[in-house]
């Protein structure tokens, strides 16, 4: 009698990923990042990025942190600080001059993300609008995206999730990151971060469609001069950077 052939862990999870439901708090499940239930709702006639003029971004200011960490609950709620790095504000020094700038640093969703290239079980992926996401159903903790990240952009979830937000659901043993607020942009809103920091009339961060030449964030990129950072990577992120 033959004997029926034997299914890897890993091939469980990769056939398995988009048709189980696993909830782990009230409200909230791992599915809401499945990979086809998130890329039926992009659109691959978009890609959404952000641009970010450093010259508008406080030093002293983290109104963006505070609003991204609200939104997807990552800090507080039983979470440790040091675990998470969906967004943070770095500061770069020029050595000749003295002259310090200030600016939030999250994923880039790049057009051609490591992070994908490197996932052995298909949970890093990106979807046709360029959004980078990772599909917390199918992610074994392996964290060799993390390594591959240029951006110091993704964290590994070490303890036990409580309460946490219906938006961004986050598992223990898995690796997370900026979703670019992926639950609001589905149903037409900016990301946390861009609405905060317009909140503060600082006005540093604009979000839209890099594929319109008609909206703002087109315009102002062909207007004025930006970088990408790791621009030598040939990356194409979905993040610019204006007056660095």
């Amino acid at each position: 009698m033959s004997q029926p052939p034997k299914i890897s862990r890993r091939d469980l999870l990769k056939s398995g990923g988009s048709a189980v439901t696993l909830t782990i708090a009230s409200g909230v499940t791992l599915m809401a990042f499945g990979g086809s239930e998130v890329q039926g709702a992009a659109d691959a006639g978009k890609r959404w990025g952000l641009l970010i003029d450093v010259n508008k971004c406080a030093k002293d200011c983290t109104a963006c942190i505070t609003a991204c960490q609200d939104e997807n609950g990552w800090k507080g709620h039983g979470n440790r600080e040091t675990d998470a790095q969906w967004i943070r504000k770095v500061t770069l020094k020029n050595k000749a001059t003295g002259h310090e700038t200030a600016m939030p640093v999250m994923c880039q969703h790049c057009e051609k993300p490591p992070c994908v290239d490197v996932c052995p079980t298909g949970a890093s992926f990106k979807r046709k609008d360029g959004i980078v996401l990772v599909d917390k159903h199918i992610c074994i903790g392996c964290r060799y995206c993390m390594m591959a990240c240029p951006f110091k952009a993704r964290s590994f979830v070490h303890e036990p999730t409580n309460n946490q937000s219906v938006n961004a659901p986050r598992g223990q043993g898995t690796v997370e990151s900026c979703t670019l607020c992926v639950h609001r942009v589905d149903k037409g809103q900016i990301p946390a971060c861009v609405e905060a920091c317009d909140a503060t009339g600082n006005g540093a961060m604009i979000f839209g469609d890099l594929k319109d030449p008609e909206s703002e964030i087109s315009k102002r990129l062909a207007e004025f001069p930006s970088v990408a950072l790791r621009g030598d990577l040939e990356l194409n992120p979905g993040v610019r950077y204006a007056e660095l």
